[in-house]
Parts: C-alpha cells; structure tokens; sequence
C-alpha cells in the first residue's frame, strides 16, 4: 500500500468531519504566516540597528524600534498561542473522532463475515487483534500526523520558500534544490525498510496469537511441566522480533545522518550565497539572518520528519492488515429474504459435500431426512462430519455442492437473522462473556422479563446455586464453574424457545446429577420442537425417534435404534462400546441387589 492508497481508503471515514478540517486548514493558513514573523522582524532589527550604528546614533534613538519589536513579537505569540491551541484540539478531535468509527466499522464488519472467514489460517484471534489494534493506532496517528505536524508544517515551509524567492531568486533556488534531494533519500529509506516492516508486523501478531495461546492452555502447560518449551517458543519469536527491529533502526540511523548532513548543506550553501550578496551591495546585512530563519522554516518539515516518517511508513503497514479485514467483502455472510410466518423445522440435505476452508473435506454425497417436531440423532466418532452438518443447517457455512432444504424452501433464501432467531444451540462449550449471570441468560432473548429469565435458569437447574452467591443473578458469570456455566448457556436456550433445537453435547461437563436434572428438563422443552442432538452418551441419544450415523464424513446407517442397531454395523460398535465403558453389567447388578 503506498501513500495515495493509504488516503483514498482512510477519506470516507475523514469525509464526516470535513467541517473540523476546514477549521484546522484556516488556522494552518494563519499559523503558516505568523511563523515568517521573526525572520522579517529579524531583518528589520539587523538594518535598522546597522543604520543607527552606521549614522553614531545613541540608544535613545533606538528605542521605537525595541518597542515596536516588541510589540509585533508579543502579539505574534499571543496570537500563536490560540492558533497552536485550535490545531491541536481540532486535531486531536479529527484523531479521536476517526478512531471511534474506524474501531466500530471494523467491529461491525467482521461480526458480518462467515464462519469461513474465523477458520482460515490468517484470522488467529492474536493476528487478528493485532491487525486492529495497530491498524486503527498507526491509521489515526497517521491522521493526526497529517493535521497537527505535517500539513501546518508543510505549509509554512512553502510561505518560507516564497519568502526566499522573493527576497532573491538564487537564494530561493538554492533553498529549493535541497528538498528533492532529501526526498529521493526519504524514498531509498522507504524501499529498504518496507520489507523490515512487513516482517515486524508479522512477529508481532504471532507474539500476540501465542501469549493467547499459552494464557488459554496455562492448565495444560503446568500439568505437563511445559512451561521451558512456551517460553524457548516466545524467547525465539522475540529474537527475532527484536533483531528485525534493530537492523531497522541502524538502517533509519543511517538514513538520518545522511539527510541531516544534507539539511546542513543546505544551511551552509545559504549562508555562502547571501553573504556573497551583501558583499557586492545585493543585499542588507539583515538579509543574511533572513535568509537563514526562512531556510530553518523550510527545513523544519525535514527535522520533524525524522519522526513522522516512521509513523507514516508503520501506517502503511499495518494499513495493508487492517483494510485486508475491512474489504474481505467476498467472505461476507450471504442472507436471503425469506421470512415465512412459521418455521415448522424440516430439514432435508441432498447429495452435500462440504469442505472448511483449509481444504479439509468434512462430508461427502451426504443425503438425509429431519423431519418436524421429532428428535434426530448424528451419532459418529469424533471427526465423523456431525458438528459440521450443524455448522451447515445454521448457515454458518454453505455447502460446496448439493442442495439444503427448510420445510421446502432453498436454506440459502432464508433471511440469516430471522433463521438462526429460529434455531436454539446448545454446543459441548459454550462461551460465557464478560458480564453479569442475569445479562448472560438475557443473551437469549433480551427482550424477556427479569421472571422469565430466572424461570430459564430454574429450569436449567442452575437457580439454587445462583441465589446462593453473595450478589445472586448481580453476580459475574465468568466465576461460575464449568458445569454452571454449561446451565447458563442452556438457560438461554429455554429463555429463547425456538421451534429448532441443536444439541452438540449438552451435557458433557456436567456431573451425573446435573446431567440428569439437565436431560428432564432437555425433555421437556424437545416437546413439539424439531431436535438434532450429537451425543456420545447412550442417554441421550437412544431415545431418539431417527438416528443417522456418520462415519468419515458419509451417511452409513440411519433409522430407529432398534433399527440401526440390528444393521451390525457402525452403530452397534458405537452403542456396544459405549456399553461396555459404563459397564453396565455390574451397574444393573448392583442397581438389582437393592
């Protein structure tokens, strides 16, 4: 991305505030004239106390021109104080202002992508993070940059230039002829070090993906005596990070003595020039000092640039990440508009095949049949292609080939929102966010009362323990234990009642106890709902009135249980292994012997 791409993407989100730019240009405009002020009072200083001398005149002649001095200095500063002040509020309000809509488009853009777009190697929690925490730092410094450093500085070295021009053609071209040749140096510097910053960046997201990494598998880590590999994997990502950096920063070291010296050059040619114009009676003796106030002006930018080039080139970086994520249109999730009045829940998948993004292929020439208001079991070992078909019946993927039906409509022309407002899902780990337990059950249906939101957690069996906190339902929700948590996610389930319901192992991290009290009351709401439920447990799925089984991503069995049962095959391994592991025998002797 260079400089012109850079622009042309941050301008719509600058575009809104084009009054607060207007404001700030104005006050650039008269700051860039106030700061030619010394050098012209300089001059007139120079001459006039020169004349005086020349003329043996005493300091009683002088003292108009020390009043008027000081009365043009003064007022200058007075006046520069309310300008520097407007640039900088108005500035920093444009800065604020574009980070507040660049953090909240980028939000809003990625709650819009598919499933499709989280799974792919480059969308890490850790990259993208850092993608958008450095992208909407480095965009709005950028911004900033531009308004309260560049522009009025940039400004004022063009009326300083002009200034030089029309004391003197020759002085000005002088002037003049330093600039390109500081930026064809500024341009070398880019070149090299664009490569650098690529390479930066990249560290950086991979440093920010494995402190997340070890952060969510600290348990692990510690129960394995790990934690020398984690720190030896941070350790060489870090050397390489910080070597990266100092070869960057030798080159722009380097760089800088070379545009430093040629700034100086600059000064020098000045001086040479002018003081050669004095000697012939070109010029007033004044005009030296002028000359050299109004080369500093013009050379102001090259100084401070030392600075913000590095945050213009760093800009440009991570801009290439952070508009990468905002312009991914093409992952964009795809809804239809159809709206029916009531969703009745039958599902029918013809011939699909589905494969994720990193090109694992999940299901192959997949056909089968949920028919409304019944329970339908996906049984299968791990990996078998179950959670998948929900990822597909929830539009949270699309399928590669073949065909998905709603109660005879294309899946794909359903309304995305009104499908899944529909639809309640129960995965084998459910997030908890950040909040209260009251606004986590809400998050099921936010528009339900505070008694049917504790009814949702009564029967999800989770009430008792609730009320038992010192703060009840007030209580953070990220201190419940696993198995709680795994009631609150059920909780919102009961709390939105739709007429579909996908369970993905509802019960896995719940005790005995809890899983018999959750299975009541799972029973209770399947009632006239159109079910699918995964499950490794014999409880749950023996119940139920179809079982398809999956095996390597194909359908190879499906009917009742006594049906599929009967088959010998697939299933049977499953249920007589699952059996065994609960050894039951001795179960029902002991359950006979009371």
């Amino acid at each position: 991305m260079n400089l012109f791409q850079l622009f042309k993407n941050i301008a719509p989100y600058v575009r809104p505030y084009k009054g607060l730019v207007a404001l700030a240009l104005l006050l650039t405009s008269v700051g860039a004239l106030t700061a030619q002020v010394n050098a012209y009072v300089l001059q007139y200083t120079i001459n006039s106390i020169a004349s005086l001398v020349e003329q043996h005149k005493q300091l009683a002649e002088g003292l108009h021109i020390v009043a008027f001095i000081s009365i043009v200095l003064l007022s200058k500063e007075i006046l520069n104080i309310f300008i520097s002040f407007g640039q900088k509020f108005f500035g920093e309000k444009i800065r604020i202002m574009i980070s507040k809509d660049l953090a909240q488009k980028i939000i809003e853009k990625i709650l819009s992508y598919r499933m499709a777009f989280f799974t792919a190697d480059e969308s890490g929690s850790g990259k993208l993070q850092t993608r958008i925490d450095q992208g909407v730092s480095s965009l709005t410094r950028t911004v900033q940059s531009f308004f309260i450093d560049i522009f009025p500085l940039f400004t004022s070295a063009t009326v300083a230039l002009l200034g030089m021009f029309n004391a003197n053609v020759y002085v000005g071209l002088a002037g003049l002829c330093i600039v390109p040749v500081y930026f064809i140096i500024s341009q070398k510097q880019a070149k090299k070090l664009k490569g650098w910053r690529r390479n930066i960046r990249s560290f950086r997201e991979n440093k920010s993906g494995g402190v997340i990494n070890i952060l969510e598998s600290i348990s692990v880590i510690k129960s394995f005596n790990r934690e020398d590999i984690e720190a030896k994997k941070q350790s060489d990502l870090q050397t390489a990070l910080t070597d990266t950096q100092m070869r960057t920063r030798s080159t722009n070291f380097k760089f800088d003595g070379l545009k430093t010296f040629t700034e100086q050059f600059g000064v020098v040619i000045i001086i040479i020039l002018t003081a050669y114009l004095v000697l012939i009676g070109q010029m007033q003796i004044g005009a030296i000092m002028l000359h050299i106030m109004l080369f500093n002006n013009v050379t102001a930018p090259i100084r401070q640039l030392h600075r913000i080039y590095d945050d213009v080139n760093d800009a440009l970086i991570y801009a290439e990440g952070f508009f990468d994520i905002m312009h991914s249109d093409h992952e964009k999730e795809q809804s239809g508009d159809y709206r029916p009045e009531r969703i009745t829940g039958k599902f029918e998948l013809r011939n699909v095949d589905f494969a994720y993004p990193n090109g694992t292929q999940a299901l192959f020439d997949v056909s089968m049949t949920i028919a409304p208001n019944t329970i339908t079991a996906l049984v299968g070992l791990s990996g078998a292609g179950k959670s998948t078909v929900i990822n597909l019946l929830d539009k949270f993927y699309a399928s590669a080939c073949g065909e998905i039906l709603l109660d005879g409509v294309p899946l794909c022309d359903y309304d995305t929102r009104f499908l899944r407002e529909n639809i309640g899902l129960v995965l084998q780990k459910n997030h908890i966010f950040s909040g209260t337990i009251a606004e986590n059950i809400f998050y099921g249906n936010p528009n339900a009362s505070y008694e049917e939101m504790v009814e949702a957690a009564r029967q999800a069996y989770i009430h008792e323990q609730i009320i038992r906190l010192p703060e009840g339902y007030e209580s953070s929700a990220l201190l419940l234990s696993g198995g709680q948590q795994q009631r609150i996610a059920i909780a919102r389930m009961f709390l939105k009642k739709p007429p579909i319901i996908f369970l993905d192992e509802p019960t896995a991290s719940l005790d005995a106890i809890a899983t018999e009290q959750i299975k009541n009351s799972l029973d209770a709401i399947k009632k006239d709902r159109t079910v699918i439920i995964i499950s490794h447990s014999i409880s749950q799925f023996i119940d139920s009135e179809m079982i398809y089984v999956l095996k390597n991503g194909r359908v190879m069995e499906h009917g009742s249980h006594e049906e599929v049962y009967r088959q010998e095959g697939v299933y049977k391994e499953i249920f007589d292994a699952a059996a065994r592991s609960l050894n039951v025998e001795k179960i029902s002797g002991t359950i006979e012997k009371k």
